[in-house]
């Protein structure tokens, strides 16, 4: 199985996202079965570490970050995933215009898909320290989600 996280940007939301759920398959056995990334939708980061706020929050937490490099989202993507969650409705609809038709993956919003107390991932890069906080808070929710999605497909 493959998972794809995209933001706006790639370098806060999505990144955190990747980061946590590659932790959770790994502390549950399952990271050789399931390829996870992230994206963006925009090309403003590309090849760039995620924000350091980002990086430092999830540091604090146990996530390593130092090898996630934000890229953009390409359309080899919708054959290569299997599902791909956006971080919010505004990327949700950036995805749905890029994917080609005959594409079998799976898009949605991922704090929606397991019905958490917010449909979006809030972007915390214009606000405060608290704000990265929340985005780790909300993503260990979903991965714990996922992972059981995860295992039920496996």
């Amino acid at each position: 199985m493959r998972v794809l996280f995209v933001c706006l940007g790639n370098i806060c939301r999505s990144p955190t996202a990747e980061a946590v759920f590659r932790q959770q398959l790994s502390a549950a056995g399952l990271d050789a079965q399931v390829a996870v990334d992230s994206a963006g939708t925009s090309d403003w980061h590309v090849g760039k570490p995620a924000d350091t706020r980002t990086r430092l929050a999830a540091q604090r937490r146990g996530y390593d970050m130092t090898a996630l490099r934000g890229r953009q989202v390409q359309v080899e993507d919708f054959s290569r995933f299997d599902l791909i969650l956006a971080m919010d409705a505004s990327n949700l609809a950036e995805l749905q215009a890029l994917q080609p038709a005959d594409s079998h993956a799976q898009l949605d919003l991922y704090l929606r898909r397991y019905q958490l107390a917010l449909d979006e991932m809030p972007d915390p890069y214009y606000g405060g320290e608290e704000g990265f906080e929340q985005v780790l808070d909300l993503a260990e929710q979903a991965a714990a989600c996922l992972l059981a999605e995860v295992r039920g497909r496996l």
